[in-house]
């Protein structure tokens, strides 16, 4: 069964070549890899975007918000592109064309492949590196200045789930953006060594070279190789911290905007106000990414209608998840006038060409709460179910088939119990069920689930969804079971590629590895030719 296919005709090709010109020219593109994210992540052009199959109409309205801009769709001989292209078509996209060759093409071609995920960021930090020799200590002299107690503070610039996890003894969680934000208070003597660490290179470079751009007083360097380099010079973690930073005061706010708009205007950030805002809205041939680079905390307490949570650091090391086309226009806001002037600096120097801020809220509208999802299309009514009665049949003689669609990293933190961990595109592959049983879908929403349930039932399958998702059932205060096991999976775990920073439980033989794959990422930018990166140097 393939619920996305429905034609034989001649799809359009676009060649590589023509791919690298409209990158190198600075044009709007979208190049999209529709496999799941471990297959991504053996190898891909360096501006790809993944975008598997069974969650396109799932996620494509935020990654790609023009209708018309051009769309290039690319596999590896997995059959897939066919059935993306129709799609995208179905939900109004009308520039969409296959890549000439696919995965193969591409590297026949000339064009360079790139493994892992998020690379044009962890390449650029490769090259800030290079190119300003960022200061760095290696684990074995922090941990020694720790043990003499050294005056230092160590900040870790990843998100607070990942800080949480794993951390630096004695380090305190300041996500990427609110580095230079917040620094002069955590650490008001000059005298005072700053420490910045991730999980492995690339926020810790970007963090340090952030307040060494911002001109902070103090000895700053990033940990070298950050807790995997820890961890390889076998010292200790810790694990479950909660310290973060405290508020900013104004005196030192005051400083550090006013270094935070020279860097903007030094690299080319432009600012608009509400109704320049409203003209970039109104123009048919931009890609208008609108971002607030806030912590996530502060965006649902109020936030701008029409912006989405995008938390600066985190959005400079992963840009790609939230922004689909190359070369779209940006637009970041905040609440202080320095975090969005920083993203916005880097912003401009990993090539994107249109960054604007916006400072001015007055007049436009807001609204609270988490952001809201935006789906390529209405959802159907489609049956559903509520936790209360998927209970009380669950417990019967002949109990429903559960599929969670969720992603493998969610479904093995907890589901409902029974269920079935399924990936969407496979869904439609899977040999079909007893016609004895009934077919539920959920997912962490309920969204992805009535996506799915409408194309089953396009197909003559009868199918429910549960009322609200997953999170309605956990909601209703019903246990969640955890794990995934050959048990409970019908599909592979193919949708999350293992990072080797991520987690307790990595091979100390994959995080070396790791690192020496990024070490060679500044050779493989010079190879590719299409990056447009520009590296501040004063």
């Amino acid at each position: 069964m393939n619920a996305f296919s429905s034609s034989d005709a001649p799809i359009a090709e676009t060649a590589s070549e023509t791919v690298r010109e409209r990158l190198r020219a600075g044009e709007e593109i979208a190049l999209l890899d529709v496999r799941e994210e471990a297959f991504f992540a053996a190898g891909h052009p360096l501006f790809a975007v993944n975008l598997p199959l069974g969650r396109i109409e799932e996620l494509v309205t935020a990654l790609i918000p023009r209708k018309t801009v051009q769309i290039v769709v690319y596999d590896n001989g997995e059959g897939l592109v066919r059935p993306a292209v129709e799609l995208l078509r179905q939900l109004g996209y009308t520039d969409v064309s296959a890549l000439t060759g696919g995965l193969d093409g591409w590297r026949a071609s000339g064009g360079e492949l790139f493994i892992d995920v998020n690379v044009p960021s962890k390449a650029f930090g490769e090259l800030v590196e290079y190119v300003r020799h960022t200061p760095s200590l290696p684990a074995e002299e922090v941990h020694a200045r720790i043990a003499r107690g050294d005056d230092l503070v160590i900040l870790d610039a990843r998100r607070f789930v990942e800080y949480n996890t794993m951390s630096i003894p004695g380090g305190r969680s300041v996500p990427g953006a609110e580095l230079a934000l917040r620094v002069r208070d955590i650490a008001p003597s000059p005298d005072t060594t700053v420490i910045v660490n991730c999980a492995g290179r690339t926020r810790s470079i970007i963090g340090t070279q952030s307040l060494v751009n911002a001109g902070i007083p103090n000895p700053v360097f990033a940990l070298r190789n950050g807790t995997i380099g820890w961890t390889l010079a076998g010292f200790e973690l810790d694990h479950e911290a909660s310290r973060k930073a405290p508020d900013f005061t104004e005196a030192n706010h005051a400083k550090v905007r006013h270094r935070a708009q020279e860097l903007a205007e030094k690299t080319g950030v432009e600012f608009i106000s509400p109704v320049q805002l409203r003209e970039l809205e109104s123009r048919a041939d931009r890609s208008l990414y609108r971002l607030d680079v806030r912590s996530p905390e502060e965006y649902e307490a109020g936030h701008l209608e029409g912006f989405r949570s995008a938390p600066g650091g985190q959005l400079v090391q992963a840009t790609d998840e939230w922004i689909g086309v190359r070369h779209g226009t940006i637009v970041l806001t905040d609440t202080d006038g320095v975090r969005a002037r920083m993203t916005g600096h880097w912003l401009r120097q990993l090539g994107w060409k249109h960054v604007y801020v916006l400072d001015d809220w007055t007049g436009l509208k807001q609204e609270t709460g988490p952001q809201p999802v935006l789906l390529s299309r209405p959802l159907a009514a489609i049956p559903a179910i509520t936790p209360a009665d998927l209970l009380a049949q669950s417990a019967g003689s002949n109990p429903l088939l559960i599929f969670d669609l969720a992603t493998s990293r969610i479904f093995r933190t907890g589901h409902v119990p029974g269920a079935f961990f399924i990936i969407p595109t496979d869904l439609f592959a899977h040999p079909d069920v007893p016609a004895t049983r009934q077919i539920v879908l959920t997912s962490p929403d309920g969204a992805a689930a009535q996506i799915a349930a409408r194309r089953l039932a396009e197909n003559g399958i009868e199918v429910k969804v549960l009322d609200g998702g997953t999170a309605a059932w956990k909601a209703a205060g019903h246990p969640l079971e955890a794990g995934l096991s050959k048990e409970n999976a019908l599909s592979e775990p193919v949708d999350i590629y293992k990072r080797p920073y991520e987690g307790t439980d990595n091979a100390r033989e994959a995080m070396q590895a790791y690192l020496d794959w990024e070490f060679g990422l500044v050779a493989q930018l010079e190879r590719d030719g299409t990056h447009g990166f520009s590296v501040l140097e004063t």
